[in-house]
């Protein structure tokens, strides 16, 4: 992965003024680009929503530069998220705590917790410093879509009169971040590449897992079942067989995506050749599905990846993440 573009502070400078009045900054992470606005200002959040097209019942991820600062957007700060915040923060981890007075229904879409991450790179950090208020920071995209991890993904989507676009090079993560709610009983709501087992190392306790139960609210996004969604129509597939059927059924073009191509059974109409590494591979996700997409195809076929034997319990924690965006990009 490539290094983060320097930003000028002029560049800077341009978004807090804009951020400042009521304006929205697409600002990279580690993770994907987020669309930044004032947290703390419903009417820049509801031009978030707008502009996303954004279900008002998906509450929004809060973007803050330091545990500190994340503190006083809650009701307390319990020791279990101090000790989350120091080993995970700047971050991929996303924590979710009963919210404060000062965070807006809006942000929350009316629930009662907010979902808090300080990120790691340095062009957010810069900004969310320099403005010294906290962010919302849905990824920058319109909703249900393919997140963006460069620069141009976010210009592809919005126009620069509605969106000023911090430019910090590719994300180097690609998928977002882990978000975990500490309740009574500590779950995480969407993986990412910090797993539940690296989570219950550092708490103590267990970690459970899985999206919103039946009925409850939504307390952070990425659990809605159809998201991160490419606009041709996308199967995942195991087998040959499974291949075979989906490209009989195909009205025409199709693309295959697929770690390990000497294995198809035909050659393809065109291909996107994906790493084995499970961090390469979660990192250039994103923009191969939006490779895929740009060929305009009856059809996106998606190889599911299999971790091998032996895999770490880190990677593995990496590859539950992209099943889960390639379950729901394909559901």
């Amino acid at each position: 992965m490539t290094d983060p573009v320097p930003i000028s502070d002029t560049d800077i400078n341009d978004a807090l003024r804009r951020l400042r009045s009521g304006g929205l900054v697409a600002f990279p992470t580690e993770t994907v680009y987020g669309l930044g606005a004032d947290a703390l200002k419903p009417g820049a959040v509801n031009r978030v929503y707008e502009l996303k097209q954004r279900p008002r019942t998906n509450p929004l991820i809060v973007h803050v530069s330091d545990a500190a600062a994340a503190a006083d957007l809650v009701r307390g700060w319990p020791r279990e998220a101090e000790l989350l915040a120091r080993a995970f923060w700047p971050g991929p981890l996303t924590i979710v705590l009963p919210r404060s007075e000062r965070v807006p229904d809006i942000v929350t879409a009316g629930g009662p917790n907010v979902a808090l991450r300080c990120p790691d790179h340095p062009v957010a950090l810069a900004l969310l410093r320099a403005y010294e208020g906290p962010l919302v920071g849905p990824s920058a995209n319109p909703s249900g879509g393919l997140s963006p991890t460069t620069a141009d993904h976010v210009r592809e989507a919005f126009n620069p009169e509605d969106v000023f676009v911090l430019d910090g090079g590719p994300c180097r993560v690609g998928v977002e971040s882990t978000v975990v709610l500490l309740d009574e009983a500590p779950r995480v709501l969407r993986p990412g590449v910090i797993g539940a087992d690296e989570i219950a190392r550092v708490l103590g306790v267990p970690v459970a897992t899985g999206a919103q139960r039946k009925g409850e609210r939504l307390h952070a996004p990425g659990q809605l079942e159809t998201h991160y969604a490419p606009q041709s129509p996308a199967s995942l597939y195991d087998t040959d067989q499974e291949l075979a059927r989906l490209l009989e059924q195909a009205p025409g073009h199709a693309v295959i995506i697929t770690e390990n191509p000497r294995r198809l059974p035909t050659p393809p109409d065109s291909l996107v050749q994906m790493p084995r590494d499970a961090r390469a591979y979660a990192s250039r996700l994103y923009a191969a599905l939006r490779d895929a997409d740009a060929l305009e195809p009856s059809l996106i076929a998606i190889h599911r990846p299999a971790p091998m034997a032996g895999t770490s319990p880190e990677d593995m924690a990496i590859w539950a993440a992209v099943l889960d965006r390639l379950t729901r990009a394909t559901s």
